[in-house]
């Protein structure tokens, strides 16, 4: 029988060896465990920040698909939706609770503006997230993978909210798409918040493209019409230009309070982008909003990516709220070929100072809105953009 002696510097070299692997081990389980729960204090939560038809969904599906993102479109739909008989500037403060509380992936807040029997299909638009068609929210499409609504909408219905809390505490990042402020202040106790990290993407689009797009799908816009201007009795011709105009002040709004003299809390937190920018280099806008909030493109993004943006036309307006193949720089450049002049002119009136200020030219002739060889793209300094 063997007898071995091991000193005391042995035992504790060995000791120290079985807690690195210990270590070691735990760092990968959770780097390849799909479902590990990150703590609220460790999550990114996004906030984009535009108005209809200005690409939004476009640009909520490129945070929807990522793998690391727990996306919703729109939330603030609900508070609009059940309260729809007064204005935007009484509904900020229930909005802004209610984004606090979702970004907190607590959805109980939304049963105040649900039916009383609900599931996750009671949410607006609910299967255009991804994360709400893979595990653990429904088994349908693996993270890796991207999500088809159709599909989603068919198999996986049934999760109740406890289900979707459990879902979004999975991810690293929590990203909601809005088009319902129109002022950052209300949005300061977000910025505040110590359980947040909040960065802002504000996504901006020529006023004249954004008519265009608004047009097609008037009616399904009417109720956010009239809030958005105070439930005022406005003539029928002129809803549509009033409505852009506080669009247009909303934009000049917020870009020149966060850019201009911004309070330290929001420094390095807003980001700018333009929808005509996003159509001319796709790759590198959308890497340069993942840096700036802390995620990584992968090479299946890059592919979904051109693949959407470099499709044949502008689409019909069957396809006004679906993400399908495009030609993106088509799409951002049909107001020019479809929009009669004595509108364009119109809504330069009414958006001057916005145009002036996030970097779109004005037109002064039909025959200069059919040159598309003329470019109406200002370039930005960088520090506009940060």
């Amino acid at each position: 029988m063997f007898c071995w002696r091991v000193n005391h510097s042995t035992i504790i070299f060995v000791v120290i060896l079985q807690g690195a692997a210990v270590v070691l081990f735990c760092g990968w389980y959770v780097q390849v465990s799909p479902h590990s729960f990150v703590h609220s204090n460790n999550k990114v939560h996004v906030l984009l920040l535009s108005s209809w038809r200005s690409g939004s969904s476009f640009l909520g599906q490129v945070f929807s698909q990522h793998p690391s993102v727990f996306y919703l479109m729109e939330p603030a739909w609900h508070v609009w939706t059940k309260l729809q008989k007064t204005g935007e500037g009484a509904l900020r403060m229930a909005v802004r609770d209610l984004l606090q509380s979702v970004f907190q992936c607590d959805f109980s807040v939304m049963e105040a503006y649900l039916p009383e029997q609900h599931s996750v299909s009671s949410l607006f638009m609910w299967s255009h997230s991804r994360a709400l068609c893979s595990p653990p929210a429904c088994p349908l499409t693996p993270r890796t993978q991207f999500s088809n609504q159709t599909r989603c909408h068919k198999a996986c219905d049934g999760t109740s909210l406890q289900g979707v809390e459990e879902a979004c505490g999975t991810y690293s990042h929590v990203v909601l798409k809005e088009v319902r402020f129109f002022e950052l202040e209300s949005l300061y106790p977000l910025l505040q918040d110590q359980n947040l990290d909040l960065r802002i993407i504000h996504l901006v689009r020529d006023p004249r493209a954004v008519m265009r797009s608004r047009e097609e799908s008037a009616g399904m816009l009417a109720m956010d019409s009239a809030i958005v201007l105070e439930q005022r009795n406005v003539p029928a011709g002129e809803v549509q230009y009033q409505v852009l105009q506080e669009i247009c002040r909303s934009h000049m709004r917020i870009n020149e309070k966060a850019i201009l003299k911004p309070p330290p809390f929001l420094n390095g937190r807003y980001k700018m982008v333009r929808y005509e920018d996003m159509a001319r280099d796709p790759l590198g806008e959308i890497f340069s909003m993942y840096e700036f909030v802390g995620l990584e493109m992968t090479r299946q993004m890059e592919e979904w990516i051109y693949k959407v943006t470099h499709g044949k036309g502008k689409g019909s307006p069957n396809d006004a709220f679906k993400i399908i193949s495009r030609n993106a720089v088509e799409v951002s450049q049909a107001w020019r070929t479809m929009l009669p002049y004595i509108k364009v002119k119109r809504i330069q009136e009414v958006c001057k100072g916005a145009m002036s200020l996030l970097g779109y030219k004005m037109i002064n002739s039909e025959k200069e809105q059919k040159r598309l060889d003329i470019d109406l793209l200002v370039p930005h300094e960088p520090y506009q953009f940060s």
